[in-house]
């Protein structure tokens, strides 16, 4: 087996730009999502490490010292994080030229033929579902015998080898908690709408939504939800209780966790018999019978990407949802006691002047807990990205998804609606929904029953602060 080394390469101050993070950027507040795409196949490389080094805050130094006694080294990357993964990939193979270096992620299973061309230090790319991949690979198996590789043969060409099969029976995976027991620090990962120290692992890859913006779906992970069995997961989250008693909530971070209703009610039984406190992402559709059992069984909160309160622009990005029937779960879950963290994004299809508006009152008036406003981004592989070239409203030739510090710009530019308007518009949204005399109160009551609570919002607070004041310099 190869001495395998597992990267997620230093970059940005506080980007969250790791193995399990969906779009790729600095936040409001620092956020650390787990790497979790990189550890599912660390657990089946025996002997290798993972190293996350953004939220380690690991420099070069270290990995380069590490990989003069590794063979193989994996990076995941993305398209905002290419180019400066490029360039570390460079530096260790400057350090140590017979490294086999291989990239993964939704970047390279889209562009395969552009990323190799794009680093000559690159030796392979895996497209798709990449566990086996690199585990076949890590075996010593001959490139042109592994399925899901692209990679340049003895005379330089590109060869594309067949796609992989697609995984179905999902409990095939080991644990991932296993690697992050073996090479993470807990306490390093943050996310401001989680109880922290939160762990966070899927239970599932695909969604069964078409929403022509959304990364994972469209790339790696398709649209039919394959998932773990409701025993599997729950003895996971029995050895994790042992392996990380400090832990305080546990995320299932899959794309919809209640696409499948009656095993979110399966694993909540499960989780409710274990005692832990849990959260994970959802639809805004479920309905109040089933989020009565996962309350009664230690669900806390819900991530729900309401993306916009205008019924057209939904449609236009095929959600696959109305505002009505969100509205209806939102009041659900407020009263039966379930957090939501609502998440928002400006600039889709259709976006004017008006609808953001609108989206700005739809918040206001459903009132999650908290929330987030992103900017519609359009990644290469996805509906959206396609769409906004036919329709000129992005110039390939300057689409970068973030600015030279990591900050989330917004690429898309409509003759109506330009991207600086749009880029404004986030600042709006978050203080016409935070800095309202409830919303206010809200907080400040949190505050004050927890000490705990008023040391991270303060934090939290500056950091927001320093953000909007970062944001403007990018305007500027």
């Amino acid at each position: 087996m190869m001495k395998t080394l597992f990267l997620q390469p230093p970059s940005f101050d506080g980007f969250d730009g790791g193995a399990g993070s969906r779009y790729q950027a600095r936040r409001e507040i620092k956020s650390f999502w787990y790497p979790t795409w990189l550890a599912q196949p660390a657990a089946m490389v025996p002997g290798s490490r993972l190293i996350d080094a953004p939220p380690a805050r690991m420099g070069m130094g270290p990995i380069l010292e590490d990989v003069m006694n590794r063979d193989l080294v994996v990076i995941h990357t993305s398209t905002p994080s290419f180019a400066n993964d490029v360039k570390v990939a460079e530096q260790l193979k400057a350090a140590n030229p017979k490294l086999i270096i291989g990239f993964v992620g939704a970047k390279v299973a889209v562009q395969p033929t552009e990323s190799l061309n794009g680093g000559a230090a690159i030796d392979f790319v895996a497209r798709n579902e990449f566990d086996f991949t690199i585990k076949e690979i890590a075996e010593g198996r001959d490139f042109a015998e592994v399925d899901g590789i692209s990679y340049r043969n003895a005379a330089g060409v590109i060869v594309h080898n067949k796609d992989r099969a697609v995984l179905e029976d999902m409990d095939q995976l080991p644990f991932v908690t296993d690697v992050y027991k073996r090479d993470l620090r807990i306490e390093d990962y943050f996310i401001g709408y989680l109880l922290h120290p939160y762990v966070s692992l899927y239970t599932g890859r695909g969604c069964k939504s078409r929403c022509t913006f959304c990364l994972w779906p469209q790339t790696v992970g398709g649209h039919r939800y394959r998932v773990r069995s409701p025993e599997h997961v729950a003895a996971e989250i029995r050895q994790a209780k042992i392996d990380f008693p400090q832990v305080r909530e546990f995320f299932f971070d899959d794309d919809t966790f209640t696409d499948n209703l009656p095993r979110a009610e399966a694993i909540a039984r499960e989780l409710g018999k274990l005692g832990v406190t849990w959260s994970c992402n959802a639809k805004a559709n479920v309905p109040r019978s089933t989020l009565k059992i996962l309350k009664e069984n230690g669900l806390r909160l819900l991530l729900v990407g309401y993306e916009s309160g205008n019924q057209q622009i939904l449609h236009n990005i095929k959600k696959g949802m109305l505002v009505t029937t969100a509205e209806q779960f939102t009041k659900d879950c407020h009263e039966l006691g379930v957090k939501i963290h609502g998440t928002f994004i400006l600039g889709l299809p259709g976006e004017t002047r008006e609808t953001i508006q609108e989206t700005i009152e739809f918040a206001t008036r459903i009132n999650p807990h908290t929330i987030q406003v992103s900017l519609a981004a359009p990644y290469p592989g996805t509906a959206l990205y396609k769409q906004a070239l036919e329709n000129g409203w992005l110039d390939v030739e300057h689409a970068e998804l973030i600015d030279e510090s990591g900050i989330q710009i917004a690429p898309l530019n409509y003759p109506h609606l330009g991207h600086a308007e749009i880029f404004a518009n986030v600042e709006v949204f978050y203080k016409k929904f935070y800095f309202r005399a409830p919303k206010i109160a809200a907080i400040v009551g949190e505050m004050v029953v927890s000490p705990q609570m008023m040391v991270r919002r303060l934090r939290e607070g500056m950091e927001f602060f320093q953000f909007l004041r970062e944001r403007k310099q990018v305007a500027a």
